[in-house]
Formats: C-alpha cells, sequence, structure tokens
C-alpha cells in the first residue's frame, strides 16, 4: 500500500512540474512575442517622430543661407550706423519670420552685438543684445555652420539655433541666426500618454513630455562639460543636472532597454528605445507601457492553465463522469466565462494597437502580390481624398495616380511590387479627389508574416508638397537677388560705358588726323582706307553701347557660335598700328588642332574682342618701361578639360601678391589715370558667357591672365 501510494505521488508530482514548466515556457513565448510587437510599434513611432523633427529642421534650413546672401544684410555690415538700412533689415526678417513661422531672424557683427532682428519692435527685441558667448556664434565667425539648443538669453524661451556666416568678398563680417521653436512639440509630447524626451550629446534632457525630467541627464556631467555649459549659457544659469529618476535594465538590442520610474505621481514600467539623431548631435527616446506584455504574459500563463486543466478535467470526466456531472458542468461554464473575458482583453488590445497605427502623420498603404490594395491608414486616405472603402480592393492604375504620370507610376508600382523600390525612396505626384496635385515621397518594403511569407508591399507615403513648394520659393526668391544684384550694376554701367567708349573713340580721333593728313597730300586710296576705318569704330563704338545694355537685360546679347581664332585676329588688327608705336612685339600662338577639330564657343564677337583688347592694352602698358627685349606680349589658345582657354602673359613687373584677389574689384586700379574698370568689365563679360577669368605670376617674371569659355557641344 505505501509503494503504491508512494508512485502514484511522485507521478502526480512530475506532471505538476511538467505543466508548470509549459505554463512558465508559454508565458515567456508569448512576452517575447507582444515585445516583438511593441518594438516594432516603437520603432515605427521613432521613425515618425525623427521624420519630424529633420522636417521642422529642413523647413527652416535654408533661411540663413539666403539672408546671409541679401545685399540689404551685406550693407548693414558695411555701415551699422545706417538707421534707415537698419530698418530694411528688419522689415526683411520680419518678413522671412512671418512666412517661414520660425520663432526669430536676427543679424549679428563680429564682435557678437546684434544689429538686426525680426523682433526688432518688441519689448523682448534682440538688437543691441551680445551674443558672443554663444556656441553657434563661435562656429560661424569661424566659417562654419553653427547648430545649437539651449534657452534663449533675451527671452528665456528654449529653441535651436542655426547660425550661418555672412561673406563679404571672401572675408566674414558678421552671422545670421535663425531660431527655431520647439515648444508646440513639447506641447504636443506632453499630451501623450507615453513619454517621449530629447537629449543633448552630453545626456541632458532638453525636451520632454513629463516636465519633471527636464534639465535631468542619464549620466553624471563632468566638470568639463559643466564648465562649458555654465560658459556658453547653454540652459541659462543651470549648473546642477541630476541624474533621471531611472532603474534601468538593459536588453539584447543596444538600443532598447526597460526603465523603472515614477511618471505622474505613478510607478510605471516602460520598455524605451533611443533612436539617435547624429545630424543633430541629439537622441531620441520612445517608450511605451510595460503592461501590455505582462498582460500578454498573464493571459498566455492563464490560457496554458487553462488547457492543461481542459485536459485534467477530461480525464477526470470519464472517470467520474456520473458522480462529478454536476460540477463538472459548473466548471465549463466558468472557464468558458473566463475565456472570454480574456478573448475580450486581447480584442481591446488589438483595438489599442490598431488606433496607434491610425494616428500616424506618415500614410500607410499595403498591396498584396497582385497590387490589390488591402490595407490603408487614415492619414493615406486624408492624403488622396478617397476613403478607405473606395481604396480597399483597386488594382492599378490607382484613382489617385496623376493622369501625366500613368508610365511612371505603372514602373514604380512594378519595382515595388517585385523588391526593386530604391531603399531612400521615390518622389511621386498624387492627384487629390478634388483635383489638386499632392507631392509624396514614397518608402516601399516588403511585407512578410510571422512565418517568413511574402505577403505583399508595405509602402510608407509621406507629403512633401509644402517642402517642394518652399524650395520652389526659395528659387524665386533667389532668382529676384540676382535681378536686384543686376539692376544695382546699373549705376557702374555709367563708368563702364566711358571707359569702354575711351578705344573706339581714340581709334576715331587717330585715323581722322590721319584721314586730314591724307586728304592734303592727295591720296584718295588711303583716305578712302582711313574713312572705312572711322566708320568701322563708329560702329564699334554702337555695339559696346549695345553690349553694355545686354549686361542689364542678358536676352538683348548677340551670341553666336564662333572660332576664338577670328576673334583674336580682329583684336590684333585693331591694336596692330599702337603695337608699332609703342614697340610691342605681339606672339600669338593657336593650337591648330583646334581648327581641324572644329571647336567654337558660343558668345558675343564684339565683346569677347573687347576682352583681349583689354588684357592686351593692360600687357602693353605692363612692358612699356621693360627693355627692349622684353617688350614681348604672348597671347595662346588652346583647349582644356574646361573648355577653351585663352591666355594673355606679359613680361613686365609682375602684380604683388597681396593684390592679386582685388585686380578684378571695380574701381580698384594702380594707374594714376585708370578707372579701375577694365579687369572688372572683362570679368563680368567672361561669366556673363558661362566661363571664368583667373590672374597668376608668371615663373620667369610677369603676369599670366587667363580665361576659359565652355565650347560648343
Amino acid at each position: 500500500m505505501t509503494s503504491w501510494f508512494t508512485a502514484r505521488h511522485w507521478r502526480g508530482f512530475a506532471a505538476a512540474a511538467a505543466a508548470l514548466v509549459l505554463v512558465v515556457a508559454t508565458g515567456h513565448w508569448a512576452e517575447q512575442r507582444e515585445l516583438q510587437t511593441q518594438m516594432e510599434a516603437l520603432r515605427q513611432a521613432a521613425a515618425a517622430h525623427a521624420l519630424g523633427l529633420r522636417g521642422l529642421v529642413e523647413k527652416h534650413d535654408f533661411l540663413p543661407h539666403a539672408a546671409a546672401r541679401h545685399p540689404g544684410v551685406h550693407a548693414l555690415l558695411r555701415a551699422p550706423r545706417d538707421a534707415a538700412l537698419q530698418a530694411r533689415v528688419n522689415d526683411y526678417f520680419a518678413d522671412l519670420q512671418a512666412t517661414t513661422g520660425a520663432a526669430a531672424l536676427y543679424l549679428v557683427d563680429r564682435d557678437g552685438l546684434t544689429l538686426s532682428a525680426s523682433n526688432w519692435n518688441t519689448p523682448s527685441s534682440f538688437v543691441g543684445q551680445y551674443y558672443r558667448q554663444r556656441a553657434y556664434f563661435e562656429d560661424a565667425v569661424q566659417g562654419r555652420r553653427g547648430f545649437f539648443y539651449g534657452l534663449g538669453l533675451t527671452t528665456g524661451q528654449s529653441g535651436l539655433f542655426i547660425a550661418e556666416p555672412v561673406r563679404v568678398e571672401g572675408a566674414i563680417l558678421g552671422v545670421v541666426v535663425v531660431k527655431i521653436s520647439l515648444e508646440a512639440l513639447q506641447a504636443t509630447w506632453m499630451r501623450v500618454a507615453d513619454p517621449v524626451l530629447l537629449r543633448d550629446s552630453r545626456g541632458i534632457v532638453f525636451l520632454s513630455g513629463e516636465p519633471a525630467w527636464l534639465f535631468h541627464s542619464v549620466r553624471p556631467v563632468s566638470a568639463l562639460d559643466a564648465r562649458w555649459i555654465a560658459e556658453h549659457e547653454q540652459y541659462a544659469d543651470r549648473a546642477r543636472f541630476d541624474l533621471l529618476p531611472w532603474t534601468v535594465e538593459a536588453r539584447h538590442d543596444a538600443s532598447a532597454f526597460v526603465l523603472r520610474t515614477v511618471v505622474q505621481g505613478r510607478r510605471r514600467n516602460l520598455l524605451a528605445l533611443d533612436t539617435p539623431l547624429p545630424e543633430l548631435g541629439w537622441t531620441l527616446t520612445n517608450t511605451t507601457d510595460m503592461k501590455e506584455v505582462q498582460q500578454a504574459r498573464r493571459a498566455a500563463r492563464t490560457l496554458t492553465a487553462l488547457a492543461l486543466a481542459l485536459l485534467l478535467l477530461g480525464v477526470l470526466y470519464w472517470r467520474l463522469r456520473e458522480k462529478r456531472f454536476v460540477e463538472q458542468r459548473a466548471a465549463r461554464l466558468e472557464l468558458e466565462r473566463r475565456v472570454e473575458e480574456r478573448t475580450r482583453d486581447l480584442q481591446e488590445a488589438h483595438a489599442f494597437r490598431k488606433a496607434m497605427e491610425d494616428s500616424l502623420l506618415v500614410g500607410m498603404r499595403a498591396r498584396d502580390p497582385d497590387g490589390k490594395i488591402i490595407y490603408v491608414n487614415p492619414a493615406f486616405c486624408a492624403m488622396v481624398g478617397y476613403s478607405a472603402e473606395d481604396l480597399l480592393g483597386c488594382r492599378p492604375p490607382y484613382p489617385y495616380w496623376h493622369p501625366d504620370d500613368l508610365d511612371k507610376q505603372a514602373r514604380e508600382s512594378d519595382d515595388a511590387l517585385q523588391g526593386r523600390a530604391a531603399p531612400h525612396g521615390f518622389e511621386s505626384r498624387l492627384r487629390h479627389k478634388d483635383g489638386h496635385d499632392v507631392i509624396t515621397m514614397v518608402y516601399s518594403a516588403p511585407l512578410v508574416d510571422a512565418q517568413g511569407v511574402h505577403q505583399g508591399t508595405m509602402s510608407s507615403v509621406v507629403d512633401i508638397t509644402a517642402q517642394k513648394q518652399a524650395q520652389a520659393r526659395q528659387r524665386d526668391q533667389e532668382l529676384r537677388l540676382q535681378r536686384s544684384a543686376r539692376l544695382a550694376s546699373v549705376g557702374e554701367m555709367a563708368s563702364t560705358l566711358a571707359h569702354e567708349l575711351n578705344q573706339p573713340l581714340m581709334a576715331l580721333s587717330n585715323f581722322a588726323v590721319a584721314a586730314r593728313a591724307l586728304a592734303a597730300h592727295g591720296s584718295p586710296d588711303m583716305l578712302g582706307n582711313a574713312l572705312d576705318e572711322i566708320v568701322g569704330q563708329s560702329k564699334r563704338a554702337s555695339e559696346i553701347v549695345k553690349r553694355v545694355r545686354a549686361f542689364i537685360n542678358p536676352q538683348r546679347g548677340q551670341y553666336e557660335s564662333l572660332a576664338m581664332e577670328s576673334v583674336i585676329l580682329h583684336a590684333e588688327t585693331l591694336l596692330k598700328p599702337e603695337l608699332q608705336r609703342q614697340g610691342v612685339g605681339l606672339d600669338v600662338r593657336v593650337d591648330p588642332a583646334l581648327d581641324d577639330a572644329g571647336v567654337l564657343v558660343r558668345g558675343d564677337r564684339v565683346l569677347l574682342e573687347q576682352v583681349l583688347v583689354n588684357l592686351i592694352q593692360n600687357a602693353m602698358q605692363a612692358v612699356q618701361d621693360q627693355p627692349p627685349h622684353r617688350r614681348c606680349i604672348a597671347l595662346s589658345c588652346r583647349a582644356t578639360r574646361q573648355g577653351l582657354c585663352t591666355s594673355v602673359a606679359d613680361q613686365g613687373p609682375g602684380i604683388p601678391p597681396a593684390q592679386l584677389e582685388q585686380v578684378f574689384a571695380p574701381f580698384f586700379t594702380t594707374k594714376p589715370d585708370g578707372l579701375g574698370l577694365g579687369l572688372n568689365i572683362c570679368r563680368t563679360i567672361v561669366e556673363a558667357h558661362g566661363g571664368v577669368i583667373t590672374v597668376e605670376n608668371g615663373a620667369d617674371g610677369g603676369a599670366i591672365f587667363s580665361f576659359t569659355l565652355p565650347t560648343v557641344p
């Protein structure tokens, strides 16, 4: 009897241990599965938050670059006490701030003094404030673009500062700064149940949905970092950054961890995911409650235990059917009730996850391998104007495809369905149901179920219409700035006319004197040639006036395909008498391969001749004080990788190295009677032809002026 009792109990103990192991293993499996689901949801939420942050920064990234090139900004830095200039720049900044939604724009000189700001007319105006201690200012005055997040020294409001150096003729005269407010983003995070936070490269939390975590650190702040923060007043007068009240449990995924903390007076266990934002130097942390993981584990253990209980009840049923029939029926009803409750819990969890998907701002669309739409979220429906009922079951061509891009979108759809979609996404133009265009970026990835079976394609669709419109506005603004710069040079053109007409007028005078002498000696043939030259120079003066007008309106220029050899020969003919009179030799060397290959450039013949005449005359003046054997000018023309290069080299004293950067500046001259416009005009003409002009000193002395023009394909 004792032996039978012991064996029976050992079997019972073994069965109970096996059941316990099964329950624990099932709970662990369900916990890991739910953790994977939660991690995927965290990654999607992190991607959406990161996309929003990058979009906010990129939306304003062009502002300091554009503002730093505004003529008014350059003028104010040159004349900081000019009240009228300051008022115009204030209005310009205020208009940019109102148009783009930036928190503020302002201009700081090299000493850190604010000269102009978009909030010039508010009590908290930045004008007159010093910001030399700010890190973004230090970066910008050293020629780098500055990114800096901190509390405002004047307003006390936090923001991201983007600084751009203002370069005027190669020198940094000041800094343009744009301030972007993230307070609206923080207000949104504070309304979310699960905390979201941002921390800087030193681990200090500067943006958080949980206010109690602000200005706390994930690790101790070193004395060196604390001193840097205090010197740059990044967080106002804060000198202490306590550790976050977290108890952290690391996971196998280095970017994910479990933290135990108190949120709004309640103890919570949170699953957290860190997402680095290297371009900003920040780390984004998203969290979600571990309650669902714990519920999944409990539900799995409960269901397993219930299943084992069912098995046990089945065995007992056959053994105690007549005796325990009523009890078994009651137990079965209780079991069904509990299963129904657990099923309801699982359905609620599923509904919660679906609500999270529907709350995404990024459009989501899933298709089966044949291209049929099997899922769309509300964000996608709002983007195209069609309801989910309109889209589910649709096959290509979809109703939101743009009628002008049907072939292109059909190819992109096939590539995505066959797994050939570009990993960096592609741009697609859609047609909203009400008829307006929507510009989007589409990112596609294979849709694989839990068993690893390919079920189709999942696409994330981001609306970038506003970004495209901002880029278009920026291009329009740049064109307007170029037009303003061209009109600003009209004043310079008056001096240019005086300088450029001097050459043909002098030639007219010389030929007129010669004609009078020839008329006195009765030489009709030579007199006719002189009169022809007078007519030619008169036409040349008229052409110069027309070409100067073309600087103001480039569409008036008379451009044609021409050979540089003919331009060189005509310039040589024009200057031949003057070269002989001064005893200067002109050595012309044109690469014979240019004529064989038929190399041409597209340009205005008279303007290009004017460039050569100016360069040769400058070379003549450079060698006029040299010994006779050094009074020689070398003119060469050859093909290079960049285009057709023409060089004029003299054997004069050369150009002092300190003045090499200034020779093309308007009104800069070393001649007592010079206007300082010749080389500036040459550069203007060459750049108007899409070319570039340079100067250097030769190895054996003298200066070499070269200009390169693009060739006709």
